[in-house]
């Protein structure tokens, strides 16, 4: 008897056109380094009184797919799940500048496949979208993502999807890049900075009806925008920030070792709400520990926006 492999797994996907729907063609491989991919179901239990105090009924109620895909983040691989991170679309206008991805208000789902290929076994997860993203960078890792996923439905089967190869192309690291934080509008090149951890949360919920199981539709809140920074601490700068509540533009790009694939997380208009400092033991430096939020630019027009190279 064999029993499924981590390292024979393989995870897919495919964009839904109408939400919870398969469309017909092939499925895109997905590179990824964990993921909990999985069904739910509700338990509804019978509310009667027993002389005996035994339960007579218990019955599986409403159902969701949800999990965590991480991933090391890359070129062109995980571009639709950024689009469903911001609720939007890459504009590739004008030729010759970088493409941009700003927070929208449309939701992009799609349908998942799980593969277990040694032992023939697959699971399909349907209208699957981003709830939420949380990106993580820090010396000597790659820039490690996670994708939160809810979604409506799924199932098993022991037929796959026809797959399209992912690219080739190396996931970014925390070397090739750069970051800079100063005033709106006039960012400055800093490198004093020890790790950057940020969140766009959508907060996607089912909505439940009579009648099914399966939420027919997704629905979400905010697109809340929130991070750490950690910094060595040099002098007063960056603690001033904070006890002025002076307002920041916060730019971090990120690259492979090609330097050919620069993506840029911008946040034009941060807040940082909090700069402790404390003393860890008799070695090592005193690091600032920063949280922030992102807010509404009118300049921009967005808390939060990415660009990636021109692709036309």
């Amino acid at each position: 008897m064999a029993f499924a492999q981590n390292s024979r797994s393989g995870l897919s996907y495919i964009e839904e056109e109408t939400f919870g729907t398969t469309p017909a063609g092939n499925f895109i491989t997905l590179p990824f380094n964990t993921h909990s991919l999985n069904i739910s179901k509700d338990r509804v239990q019978g509310n009667e009184i027993q002389p005996d105090r035994i339960t007579r009924v218990d019955r599986h109620g409403n159902k969701q797919a949800g999990g965590d895909i991480v991933v090391d983040l890359r070129d062109g691989d995980f571009d639709a799940f950024l689009e469903s991170a911001m609720f939007g679309t890459w504009d590739d206008s004008p030729v010759g500048l970088p493409d941009v991805l700003t927070v929208g208000t449309t939701l992009k789902t799609f349908t998942i496949e799980d593969a277990a290929n040694d032992i023939t076994q697959y699971r399909l997860f349907t209208g699957m979208g981003v709830s939420s993203m949380a990106v993580s960078l820090a010396p000597n890792q790659m820039v490690t993502t996670t994708f939160t996923m809810v979604g409506s439905d799924g199932s098993i089967s022991g037929t796959g999807k026809t797959l399209t190869a992912a690219s080739t192309n190396q996931p970014f690291d925390s070397y090739s890049g750069d970051l800079s934080i100063g005033n709106v509008a006039a960012a400055s090149a800093s490198a004093i900075v020890t790790g950057l951890d940020f969140t766009i949360n959508n907060s996607l919920s089912p909505t439940f009806v009579v009648g099914s199981d399966a939420t027919p539709q997704l629905e979400y809140g905010m697109a809340m925008v929130e991070g750490t920074m950690s910094a060595y601490f040099e002098d007063a700068d960056l603690v001033n920030r904070f006890l002025n509540e002076t307002e920041s533009e916060l730019i971090v790009s990120v690259n492979d070792p090609t330097a050919a694939n620069e993506y840029t997380f911008n946040f034009p208009r941060i807040k940082i709400n909090g700069a402790d400092v404390p003393v860890g033991g008799q070695t090592g430096s005193r690091i600032v520990q920063m949280p922030f939020v992102a807010i509404y630019d009118a300049t921009e027009g967005t808390n939060f926006f990415i660009n990636r190279p021109d692709s036309t």
